[in-house]
């Protein structure tokens, strides 16, 4: 989401670059059609249709958690869009880890997150929100609560617990297959207090340059932005 990395566009290591900010629909300030797909492939095309109109097309795509996955399937079907990839914490696989990011959000049926649920999880955020409660203690970082709590309120409670769908006859390979055959630049950050990275070796023998960032949890942007700036500005 836009709020999660607006602040690092503005560092002065990255002035001069154009930088595009984009709320998927169902998310942020995003629109919320109901005959939108929410599909990785429908989020994929729709991000492709914002990078055409670009001048010029395409670019360095950064994304965090769901969003990493929407750019996995864009670099896979549109790869004349993609340059360089940045991806933050993405799940990259069908059954991450129960402390990856918000995969706590599953355990509800829609229905019930919809109907009730939603307004219980914001509740627990507290005022100022907080972060994702992934079984370990939050750690005080203003910027951080009250970025997660304009996060939380901003979602739509239907599509913030329905992650992404790959539709049943979906020609994309997993998420952890496209990222590791890729030809482009590809840095993953991984926050250190998230635990061990699954995979980490494949991805690093395929090419892929994994950095663990000290001190920062899910949301690596707002826990240690340096890092998140120098993956971006190819100084890690």
């Amino acid at each position: 989401m836009t709020v999660h990395h607006a602040h690092i566009a503005a560092r002065p290591e990255l002035a001069g670059r154009r930088s595009l900010f984009l709320d998927l629909p169902g998310h942020g300030v995003g629109d919320r059609p109901e005959d939108f797909g929410y599909t990785l492939e429908g989020y994929a095309d729709a991000l492709a249709t914002a990078l055409d109109a670009a001048d010029p097309p395409g670019g360095e795509v950064v994304a965090h958690r769901m969003d990493g996955l929407v750019a996995l399937v864009l670099a896979h079907r549109r790869p004349a869009l993609v340059s360089r990839l940045v991806l933050t914490e993405a799940n990259l696989d069908v059954s991450p880890p129960a402390t990856a990011g918000s995969t706590w959000i599953d355990a509800y049926e829609e229905d019930d997150f919809v109907a009730g649920a939603h307004a219980r999880v914001l509740k627990k955020f507290g005022p100022v929100g907080g972060d994702h409660p992934v079984g370990r203690p939050a750690r005080p970082a203003p910027q951080r609560d009250r970025a997660q709590a304009r996060i939380a309120c901003t979602c739509w409670p239907c599509r913030r617990h329905c992650p992404p769908r790959r539709t049943p006859s979906s020609p994309t390979p997993m998420m952890r297959a496209i990222l590791e055959e890729l030809s482009i630049d590809r840095v993953y950050l991984h926050g250190e207090l998230s635990g061990e990275l699954e995979g980490r070796k494949m991805l690093e023998a395929s090419g892929v340059r994994v950095v663990t960032v000290p001190g920062a949890g899910h949301n690596v942007m707002l826990d240690n932005p340096d890092a998140v700036v120098a993956a971006v500005a190819g100084t890690e």
